[in-house]
């Protein structure tokens, strides 16, 4: 249902996205994830045909996204910032996006219910709450019954409460809906709850993707030992201390902070060598998507 190829994205001397290739099958669902500045926005950007590669080729749906009214036919997007005239009710933002997307009335209603907002419809949206303003949006998204949802980082800022609502609606509008979704997303738990696949960005590069249990167990079954210093030179002084301590360990630094990867069964040796540094602060990841996510990108920096 998409295909990305070898696409570079640059701005300025920025290189945004570079040499990104990704293939989502239909009816999946992708956790887009990565830290700020990875590439997510950009991608997004380019799926919806809002901005166009510098190099290599994205298809949604069998479409290029810069081909206009084919492409929104096809795909639902709601993006990180979307907002709504707030003197208009929910119905009449709708009724807009609906007139815009040469779909019918009825739908509209049938939308407001799918999306938890039923009774809320004559309500002006400057009252409503950021969950429910979200749910609006996604509403919109699915107006044209799309093939591709693309929602990004659709529960930032969200309580709890509004990011399980928002959840629960997603996945419904999946059982419900032969519907491939890609998730942009920091919450690695929304992943693991709503996603079947997961890829991870950093630094505008594709570091993996795959099944959720796939990048996982790629990522190994080794536990992750986060020590952090007081600044990089601290740091850098006791990593040969801590390798000689733990040979098998996998050692990776990252400014002031040191990972280690060790195996359960040397966990508490590495843990004692590592508190013999006196550092600053210690974590343990135990294996599993936040911890595989964490080492997948802590493996693209600089191994110590």
């Amino acid at each position: 249902m998409i295909e990305v190829t070898d696409v570079t994205k640059r701005y300025g001397g920025v290189v945004a996205l570079d040499g990104v290739s990704l293939s989502v099958p239909d009816g999946a669902s992708l956790g887009l994830v990565g830290t700020n500045g990875a590439g997510k926005t950009t991608l997004f950007r380019l799926l919806v045909g809002h901005e166009t590669p510098d190099a290599g080729t994205v298809r949604v749906a069998g479409v290029d996204p810069t081909a206009g009214t084919r492409v929104r036919e096809r795909v639902g997007y709601l993006p990180e910032d979307a907002g709504f005239q707030p003197a208009l009710t929910g119905s009449e933002v709708l009724g807009y996006y609906a007139d815009m997307s040469g779909v019918e009335a009825p739908r509209v209603e049938t939308l407001l219910s799918v999306v938890g907002l039923e009774g809320a419809g004559d309500r002006r949206v400057g009252g409503y709450s950021n969950g429910m303003n979200r749910r609006l949006g996604l509403a919109t998204a699915l107006l044209g019954d799309p093939d591709v949802l693309l929602l990004d980082e659709p529960t930032a800022g969200l309580d709890p409460g509004g990011v399980d609502a928002f959840n629960r609606v997603v996945e419904r509008v999946r059982e419900e809906r032969d519907v491939t979704v890609v998730l942009s997303t920091h919450v690695l738990s929304e992943v693991e709850a709503l996603c079947d696949r997961v890829a991870v960005l950093d630094d505008g590069q594709l570091r993996t993707v795959g099944t959720v249990e796939e990048v996982v167990r790629a990522a190994g079954d080794a536990v992750t030992i986060t020590a952090g210093y007081a600044d990089e030179a601290t740091r850098s002084s006791v990593t040969e201390t801590v390798r000689a301590a733990v040979p098998e360990a996998s050692l990776t630094a990252r400014t002031t902070d040191l990972e280690l990867a060790v195996e359960r069964d040397r966990v508490n040796d590495a843990l004692a060598a590592v508190v013999e540094t006196d550092p600053e602060s210690v974590s343990v990841d135990e294996p599993g998507l936040e911890a595989a996510v964490r080492r997948t990108v802590s493996n693209g920096g600089e191994r110590a």
